[in-house]
């Protein structure tokens, strides 16, 4: 009996197939839809330059829009990076991986620990880049706003320098 229920509740893993699955389709639709973004203000901006016309907010336009598809391509990568990491803890270890040269292994994961490092460092930059998107519609009224800004830029400055000596360890 306990040998019976050892297998049936092994055998439940597999069920995170789901994750992988549903994680690698959200994966390709937001790389989809960040690159029809981008394709749309491409489109946006030779449709401004042909017609010789200067909107208001065109270059805050054009890079925001740019800046909100970097930031669908690192969910995406997220997406990526969670779908493989489960899959490898869970199911098998991915025969490409293993062949791969050492610095073609960023996929590879090897541990829950490292999968949740890889997720954070991609997640902490679609934060940065997504901070960065805001910052390009906020107007400035005063001194002590841009001293906020300033401070905050240095804080993720900051941030990162650290993150990265980390990563490094």
């Amino acid at each position: 009996m306990e040998k019976l229920f050892e297998k049936a509740m092994w055998q439940t893993r597999f069920l995170v197939i789901l994750s992988v699955i549903f994680g690698l389709l959200g994966a390709i639709v937001l790389f989809v839809v960040a690159s029809l973004d981008i394709w749309n203000v491409t489109k946006y901006t030779f449709d401004t330059i042909i017609t010789n016309a200067h909107p208001e907010n065109f270059h805050e336009d054009i890079v925001s829009g740019i800046i909100g598809a970097v930031d669908l391509y690192l969910i995406a990568v997220v997406m990526l990076i969670f779908s493989f990491g489960i899959y490898e803890l869970f199911i098998s270890p991915i025969d490409h991986v293993e062949s791969a040269k050492e610095d073609s292994k960023i996929l590879s994961i090897t541990s829950l620990d490292q999968l949740k490092d890889k997720i954070a460092k991609v997640i902490i930059m679609v934060l940065v880049v997504n901070f960065f998107q805001r910052v390009l519609h906020t107007n400035y009224t005063s001194a002590l706003e841009m001293l906020y800004f300033a401070l905050a830029v240095t804080a993720l400055a900051v941030g990162l320098y650290f993150l990265g000596k980390i990563g490094k360890k």
